[in-house]
């Protein structure tokens, strides 16, 4: 029997290769691929090789930072400035002080510098007034009216001069900044004192006790002014922090009062913690909050200046 030999067809056209390939063996050895994941290697060749492809992931993901920059910034917003207070009463207050012009507001008129209030200011002028006044003669026949007279407008004349002179000696406006934060200070202690607080804000709810809880003694009363209370010391370190504040506006040098800021910034908030978690956010927290305008990021989360 003669051997088989096995040839083309010459009607099929010459694809290169003298295997015939069966169909189903090119879809077994060369599997479709329907779905391509987006981040694998396929699909990042595919869009390196296809412009269309590349420009649309360029603007997916310039959306998506454009996104998230948006939502970083309603947060921020929403959240506050650790630093910067709210516009409150109190607050602008504070600020009136600080100014370095030659003038105080009528509001702030009141604050005297040297530890001086305006009652004992006037009692002090009127008892040296009382003193230097120029005595009568006591023989009254031999005394002249014209001479006593002229005594005594000389007299008033003089005393008015010591009073402007010392009206301007005790004026906020000629003394430096450490004067205006020791008033604002003072200012902050009987604002915020337990002292006075007690007094309008509503008492914390008392605990229950169980009968065999045993007996703790009432604290001593309070003797002077509240300044040790943690209200108190977030209003002092408020007003320091303005101060600092307002400095490093007009700065960018200053590296030593910008840690100063940073450990007065991180010390108040330890202070609030600690307020927040004790009160559990009663009136004396809210009270507190409102009036110095802080922010919810004074206290919460971390703060980075």
């Amino acid at each position: 029997m003669p051997p088989r030999v096995l040839f083309q067809s010459p009607l099929k056209a010459f694809t290169g290769s003298s295997s015939v390939q069966n169909p189903i063996t090119v879809l077994s050895l060369k599997p479709c691929k329907t779905s391509i994941r987006a981040g694998s290697i396929e699909a990042r060749e595919r869009r390196r090789h296809d412009p269309f492809l590349m420009a649309q992931s360029r603007q997916r993901k310039a959306a998506n930072l454009s996104r998230q920059k948006a939502l970083r910034e309603e947060r921020e917003a929403a959240l506050g400035n650790p630093v910067e207070s709210k516009p409150t009463p109190f607050i602008e207050s504070l600020q009136s002080l600080q100014k370095t012009d030659a003038t105080i507001e009528s509001e702030s008129a009141d604050a005297l510098n040297h530890f001086l209030k305006n009652d004992e200011l006037n009692q002090a002028l009127e008892y040296s007034k009382t003193l230097t006044s120029p005595l009568e003669n006591p023989e009254r026949d031999t005394a002249d009216p014209q001479l006593e007279k002229e005594a005594a407008e000389r007299h008033l004349q003089e005393h008015r001069n010591a009073q402007e002179a010392i009206s301007r000696i005790v004026n906020l406006a000629n003394g430096n900044t450490k004067d205006r934060t020791r008033v604002n200070i003072q200012k902050c202690i009987e604002t915020f004192g337990r002292h006075n607080t007690d007094q309008v804000l509503p008492p914390k709810p008392e605990a229950i006790t169980h009968e065999s809880a045993p007996d703790h003694l009432q604290k001593a009363p309070r003797a002077g002014p509240d300044t040790g209370s943690p209200e108190v010391q977030v209003a002092i370190l408020t007003t320091k922090i303005q101060n600092l504040s307002r400095h490093l506006q007009g700065t960018n040098k200053d590296k030593h009062n910008k840690r100063n800021l940073r450990l007065l910034v991180h010390k108040r908030q330890k202070l609030l913690r600690y307020l927040r978690k004790k009160e559990r956010g009663g009136p004396r927290w809210q009270n507190l909050i409102e009036s110095l305008g802080l922010s919810d990021a004074a206290w919460k989360g971390e703060i980075s200046i």
